[in-house]
């Protein structure tokens, strides 16, 4: 059981890692390095991002990050020393943060993205921009701050456990 707990965290890790740094990563540097585009291709850059990241790596570490964090949180209710649960339980609520956030405030924009067709028929591209593009990136920070978090807490899970020094 303590073999599965340790992989468990450690997949939990990884995959809390991989997220915070995609996350991260748009907030230090593709959003602003986009932000020099003109409306339609910014659009039309958004729309192409948006349909390149649905892929198995990337839904394998967006969800790996939950399913791992849950199963090594439900592991650890049969171990003897539960000393890692409470840093399992922190950083599960990070990357169910990293989740909702991202299901429920940047799927949508990104579907209204898409909805919105070709950028160059696109009537007035400044007005989707402007509805979609701050929201978008305020939700990608705190998306990226949870999985900064989970990861801290999945790190603090895994030391507590003892396996690591």
């Amino acid at each position: 059981m303590e073999l599965l707990h340790l992989i468990a965290l450690i997949a939990a890790l990884l995959s809390a890692g991989l997220m915070a740094g995609l996350f991260t990563g748009y907030s230090y540097s593709v959003m602003p390095g986009l932000k020099i585009l003109d409306d339609r291709s910014w659009i039309a850059a958004l729309q192409h991002i948006n349909r390149v990241i649905l892929n198995g790596r990337f839904l394998s570490a967006f969800l790996g990050s939950v399913v791992f964090a849950l199963i090594a949180l439900i592991l650890g209710l049969f171990l003897d020393d539960r000393s890692a649960l409470p840093w399992t339980a922190a950083g599960l609520a990070g990357t169910l943060v990293m989740f909702i956030g991202t299901m429920a405030k940047n799927v949508p924009l990104n579907e209204k993205l898409e909805a919105a067709g070709d950028p160059a028929a696109i009537p007035d591209p400044a007005a989707l921009r402007a509805e979609t593009e701050q929201t978008w990136i305020r939700w990608n920070h705190v998306r990226g701050i949870a999985a900064l978090l989970a990861l801290a807490a999945l790190a603090g899970a895994l030391y507590t456990t003892g396996q690591v020094a």
